[in-house]
Formats: C-alpha cells, structure tokens, sequence
C-alpha cells in the first residue's frame, strides 16, 4: 500500500501519502497505522522519518496517538486544520524570505492576542499544562527533536487556554509551519536558551492575568524569533 520515498525531506512525502490514502478512502477514521518498525520498512526509511511524519500528522490533526495502543486515523472533523495547513504550504515556503516574513506577520496578528485573551481565561490545569511544557523544554536543551515538539505544543496549549474553541483550529495550521524553522534557530548559538527565556516570561505574565503584559510578552517573543531567523537567513 505505501510507496519507497527517496528525497532528503522523507517524512513529508511519507505524510502526503498517508493523506492521499484516507482522501481515497483507503484509511478510514478509527484505523490503526502499523507499527513504527513496519511504517519504517514499508516505507524504505528510518524510524526517525516515520517519527517526524506521526507528529507533522498529529499536528494536522489527521492521526491520534494513544499511548500504549498505537496510532489511529482521526474523525474528518478532527482534520479541518489539517486541511487549512496544507492550503497555507502550497502558498507559503517557510524556507523563503517573503514566505517567512508573510508567516511572521500573521504571528503578530494572532499571537498576542491569544497570549492576552490566556492570560485572562486561562484555568489552573491550562497552567500545569504549560508548566510541565516548559519543564520539558528545560530538560531537552540537547535534545533539538524533543525541544521544538514541546515548543510547538506550548504554543497549541496557549491557544486552547483561551477556552475559545476557534482559536486552536486557527492557529494549529501556522505552528504546524513553524517545525522547520524551529528545527533550524534550535541549531543557532543561544537559540533554545533565548527561546525559553521568552516562554518563561510569558507563562509568568499568563499565571499573573495580566492580559497587557501578556500580549507584550508574546511581541517580544516574536520579535527574537525574528532577528533569529534573520541570522539564519543571511548565513545561508
């Protein structure tokens, strides 16, 4: 049923075709993909390939990971981000200069106000959850896998304690974007370390409600995500 993929970027082609299998009706919600070890052989890749491509896909919200059961096709209506995220990639190259920069405008459109509408809705298990994130990007500053996937979801968990049901579905589709870029200022000099910096003093600003604090603190973040990306731009 899957095809050898052969370029450097493997996970991405493994995920268009397990998209194009549920599109045609070949993976229905509720199947359960093989194993890592199988999805690796049948593919012709490394485990590590078929890592990236369940996350990029749990990100889309096209697969559920249950741990101890394996992972499983989600309901359609799970997908709709999904879907928006592959829109935006068609139209947007993260690896490009205006794609970027488009990326990074709609990032200060949403992101501090999702920080200020956090910072006032937020509940006490949205704290813990934020928390733990960030106690999991302390303990994986060496681990550049492991620190942008928990980056990536602080930023989902930020979204979802606005406890505006919207907002996840708006914003899932622009941080499933952001892996690369994260995977590449990870590599830069200081980069996890300025990263965290950022995610500490907007959790301090969320667990305080000070909704202006919050929003200035999301800009700031963004900011330096800004001059970070700019270095790795020009170094290329």
């Amino acid at each position: 049923m899957y095809v050898t993929v052969q370029t450097s970027r493997k996970y991405e082609q493994i995920v268009e075709q397990i998209m194009n299998l549920v599109a045609d009706g070949v993976l229905n919600p509720g199947d359960q993909l093989p194993a890592e070890r199988e999805l690796a052989q049948q593919f012709g890749v490394s485990r590590t390939a078929v890592r990236e491509a369940v996350k990029a896909l749990r990100e889309r919200g096209l697969v559920q990971i249950h741990p101890g059961r394996g992972t499983y096709i989600s309901d359609y209506s799970l997908s709709a981000s999904g879907i928006v995220q592959d829109s935006l990639a068609f139209m947007v190259r993260t690896d490009d200069p205006t794609g970027s920069d488009e990326l990074q405008q709609v990032r200060y459109l949403l992101e501090p106000g999702i920080a200020a509408l956090a910072a006032e809705k937020a509940t006490a298990h949205d704290l813990q959850q934020l928390q733990r994130l960030i106690e999991k990007m302390d303990d994986s500053l060496d681990n550049q896998e492991a620190f942008v996937q928990a980056d990536l979801d602080f930023h989902l968990a930020l979204a979802r304690a606005t406890q505006n049901s919207l907002i996840p579905v708006l914003i899932i589709p622009v941080i499933g974007l952001l892996r690369e870029q994260r995977m590449r200022i990870f590599e830069t000099s200081g980069g996890p370390e300025r990263g965290q910096f950022h995610h500490k003093h907007i959790l301090e600003t969320v667990s305080q409600g000070d909704t202006a604090a919050a929003r200035l603190a999301m800009e700031a973040h963004l900011k330096q995500v800004q001059v970070d990306s700019s270095q790795i731009t020009n170094s290329d």
